[in-house]
């Protein structure tokens, strides 16, 4: 049983820096639902492989027992199995999670847009420059 998942660099964060410019917003919304929509896909994977060993272990055990070998090796062998088919379900647990927070992550982007798209079309059109949000309101 040998696994294909190598390591890859981990994506920057988007920074955390209280910068909620419309652009700025729009820019780590979607980097955070393009991250998201990442991990569906490497959890996606993660999960066949290892559904895939549990079977592969599950059929090792069986063999081992036809070839009447010790039986505490087809109980470890059998719980390696059972072990991987559990690891398998959290995963698809955890990738539906991921998936959930995927698309909120893309309908925020998109109520975000349809909210304050057209007033930043209207403050970054101007010449002049506009006071700061919250500016009127003292």
């Amino acid at each position: 049983m040998s696994s294909d998942l190598v390591p890859r660099p981990a994506a920057a964060a988007a920074p955390a820096d209280g910068d909620n410019r419309y652009k700025s917003v729009q820019a780590k919304l979607k980097k955070l639902a393009g991250a998201m929509d990442g991990a569906v896909d490497e959890l996606s994977a993660l999960q066949c492989g290892m559904r895939a060993n549990a079977d592969r272990a599950e059929a090792l055990a069986g063999h081992i027992a036809h070839a009447e070998l010790d039986t505490k090796f087809v109980e470890l062998t059998s719980t390696v199995s059972v072990a991987l088919g559990g690891a398998a379900i959290e995963v698809r647990k955890l990738t539906e999670t991921a998936r959930n927070v995927a698309g909120t992550a893309h309908d925020a982007q998109r109520t975000h847009s349809q909210l304050y798209g057209p007033l930043d079309d209207v403050r970054s059109s101007r010449r002049e420059r506009t006071p700061k949000p919250g500016f009127f309101a003292r």
